[in-house]
């Protein structure tokens, strides 16, 4: 309804892009994605792509108490990349006060916002359009959330800590425990993430001495397959008195907790 920012709204869908150059999210692999799998959201320019962003800050500095404090940041990504990142355009949906960090009951904080994400996905909202003067139909998608490791956890449900801690390779990492200092080290775990021809694969010096990568990936899960491993471990009980839960085979065959 802003005259002075509704053109940019559709800057996303009329920028030239350069081949090779990332300037902005929707020169991304990921958006042209989601555009080619759901074509009539992105035939409407104005409907709007979203990232999430959370993290736990203390406001009374660290001189005092611990206390954490949540924010949690919606920004549209349909804006140019000088007005997308500003302070104007980055909107604090949700303030999850402490004392403590949430953990993963900050789905239950979250919950509100989830149902309007939803909301906004499957029915839209009437929305009115100054600049050609006319109501439409407006709808959203999150394309993205943003945070640390340790926010990743409570966030995706897969526990960034011991051996399983990384969430790409799952149950099928390469992670040892130091001799000396019984650390879990992650040190020379990812060439296989490389393409066969990499000349790092055949590297025997700067990583593991003597050792030639030759093993693959695992494949990436679909979301429809990812969505059949956590269903079979059924629901956990959140709030602050539900104690600490733990599914069979945690941190040995995986590392759910919700």
């Amino acid at each position: 309804m802003s005259p002075r920012t509704v053109e940019h709204m559709t800057w996303h869908q009329a920028h030239d892009a350069v081949d090779g150059v990332m300037m902005h999210p929707s020169d991304s692999e990921a958006w042209k994605r989601f555009n080619s799998v759901h074509p009539h959201f992105s035939a409407e320019s104005r409907n709007v792509l979203l990232g999430l962003c959370t993290d736990g800050f203390n406001p009374f500095a660290s001189f005092v108490a611990p206390y954490s404090c949540w924010s949690v940041i919606l920004t549209v990504y349909n804006l140019p990349p000088g007005m997308c990142m500003s302070q104007e355009f980055m909107f604090l949906s949700t303030v999850i006060p402490g004392p403590s960090s949430p953990g993963r009951n900050i789905d239950v904080c979250l919950r509100p916002l989830i149902d309007e994400l939803a909301q906004l996905w499957s029915s839209g909202a009437l929305t009115y359009d100054i600049s050609r003067k006319q109501n439409f139909l407006m709808r959203a998608a999150l394309m993205w959330t943003i945070n640390d490791f340790p926010t990743y956890e409570m966030l995706s449900g897969w526990s960034t800590h011991g051996k399983l801690a990384c969430p790409y390779c799952m149950e099928n990492n390469k992670a040892f425990t130091l001799a000396n200092g019984g650390k879990t080290s992650f040190f020379d775990c990812h060439r296989r993430f490389l393409p066969l021809n990499h000349r790092y694969r055949k590297n025997r010096k700067d990583f593991f001495v003597g050792r030639v990568e030759k093993d693959v990936a695992s494949p990436r899960l679909s979301s429809e397959e990812l969505h059949g491993v956590v269903s079979k471990y059924g629901d956990i009980m959140f709030g602050l008195q539900s104690g600490k839960q733990k599914f069979p085979g945690f941190g040995l065959t995986h590392n759910w907790v919700k």
